[in-house]
């Protein structure tokens, strides 16, 4: 099955190594055969969070706004990539996030977190659970960390070591499962509420 999948990704940062993760993730969906749309916060800077799109009058939207909820509406799935900032995720991820909402609903969620030292931002992974879980996206049970993210992938976002792939593929198996069953739920029997 043919899977279109979203990646966010919400650094601001002049050094974004989290950048390396996000090229490894989509490399490796497109090679799965995922379409995939890339939300890059700094690509789809909106602003800090003043309207929601559903605030807007239909079509009133900024055309970037309407461009990327057309993609979360008509996506499969997510993938979420955050760093971890203050044990929280990037503040940059959070505020693009947050200018949606209905959209996201009854689509899963895997979660990617890195870290430049050895936990691989797993404590923003754990507040990222929450914060997807709330938006309507039941979050598969693997996370997918990084640690050292500068020395396990390079600026390509090309794995230093072999394990990395490995790890991904058990990682989007899980991911695929969820969004072909959510798919067949929705077409099936529609949204519960």
């Amino acid at each position: 099955m043919a899977f279109k999948t979203v990646v966010f990704y919400g650094s601001y940062r002049r050094d974004r190594n989290g950048i390396r993760a996000a090229k490894f993730l989509l490399e490796h969906l497109t090679q799965r055969g995922h379409t995939t749309v890339f939300a890059d916060a700094m690509e789809y800077d909106f602003g800090l969070l003043d309207r929601m799109y559903k605030e807007h009058e239909p079509g009133q939207a900024p055309a970037k706004m309407e461009e990327l909820a057309e993609h979360i509406r008509t996506a499969d799935g997510f993938v979420v990539v955050t760093g971890e900032y203050n044990h929280s995720i990037l503040p940059g991820l959070s505020n693009l996030m947050d200018h949606f909402l209905e959209e996201y609903y009854f689509r899963p969620a895997g979660i990617v977190s890195y870290s430049v030292g050895g936990f691989g931002g797993v404590r923003a992974a754990v507040h990222l659970r929450v914060f997807l879980g709330e938006m309507g996206m039941p979050t598969i049970s693997s996370m997918f960390a990084i640690p050292k993210i500068t020395e396990a992938l390079n600026a390509d976002g090309e794995p230093q070591d072999e394990s990395l792939i490995e790890r991904l593929g058990s990682f989007l198996d899980e991911l695929e499962w969820y969004e072909e069953a959510l798919k067949r739920q929705r077409d099936e029997k529609g949204k519960p509420f």
